[in-house]
């Protein structure tokens, strides 16, 4: 049995679709049982926050977004799949997750660098940027931030959940990191070409200093000062770090390309207009 946590986010939905498609046995955990009952698969009522509520089973798929406890949480869960036997445990971490990193790269890099420690056989995902952030971002016709003329290499959330299956229902191989992208690294500035074309209406980049992006951040976003400080310069770092890096990964482990820009535009491009 396959257990799902995050079943209920974009990259769990897809996950529990492909295997309920599969015929595979698959257990997903949500927080609320209407959530399961959606789903149309088998279901259990918990979170990370008990981790005992979180169910084992043969291979176990781990992915959940940062909150305080987040660390604790998941080294529990993890030592939990180790002590029950679970024979793999495939995790969602970010690209260049380490401990100490900002945001979130430095949770998700104590909860690798725990479960690589841990004995048990794990692939760890490490996706750069969600396409399926972006309608979050843009409004008003406008959206923000301190990349300068930096490329990143954007991945649909639904080929992180192809590799994903693919891991969990293949033969478990040697534990492993995979950084996962797209197929091409944009600009923001060429991201909002692309969706003033695909939407039909102007859609701007405004590029901010970092001053000016951690007020942004704080003003329109609520965060507090030293998150939103953290953000703007991770922002600013793009142009000198491996975001722009694209990797064979999504097609070498699924045997199909990582979908364009393009092809996420055209399934989605309904979701910029709520």
């Amino acid at each position: 049995m396959i257990v799902v946590t995050g079943a209920t986010g974009s990259i769990g939905r897809a996950l529990v679709a492909r295997l309920r498609e599969s015929g595979a046995e698959v257990l997903a955990l949500v927080r609320r049982a209407e959530q399961g009952e959606e789903l149309g698969v088998d279901y259990a009522v918990g979170d990370f926050e008990r981790p005992s509520s979180v169910p084992m089973g043969d291979r176990l798929f781990l992915n959940t977004s940062p909150w305080p406890g987040f660390v604790q949480r998941h080294k529990e869960v993890i030592d939990r799949a180790v002590a029950e036997g679970v024979s793999q445990v495939v995790s969602v971490s970010v690209l260049g997750a380490t401990p100490g990193a900002p945001l979130s790269g430095g949770l998700h890099g104590e909860v690798d660098a725990h479960l690589r420690k841990s004995g048990a056989a794990h692939a760890i995902l490490e996706p750069v940027g969600f396409m399926q952030s972006l309608p979050r971002e843009v409004a008003d016709g406008r959206f923000y931030g301190s990349y300068g003329t930096g490329r990143t290499g954007y991945i649909d959330t639904r080929d992180i959940a192809d590799v994903a299956f693919a891991l969990l229902t293949g033969p478990v191989g040697e534990s492993a990191t995979h950084v996962l992208t797209g197929p091409e690294a944009l600009s923001q500035q060429e991201i909002a070409a692309r969706l003033t074309e695909a939407l039909g209406r102007t859609v701007t980049y405004v590029d901010l200093s970092v001053e000016e992006m951690t007020r942004h951040a704080q003003e329109r976003r609520g965060m507090p000062e030293a998150t939103a400080r953290e953000l703007a310069e991770m922002m600013a770092a793009v142009p000198d770090s491996s975001w722009s890096r694209i990797t064979s990964t999504v097609e070498d482990l699924t045997g199909h390309a990582p979908r364009s820009l393009a092809d996420y535009l055209a399934d989605h491009a309904a979701d910029f207009a709520r």
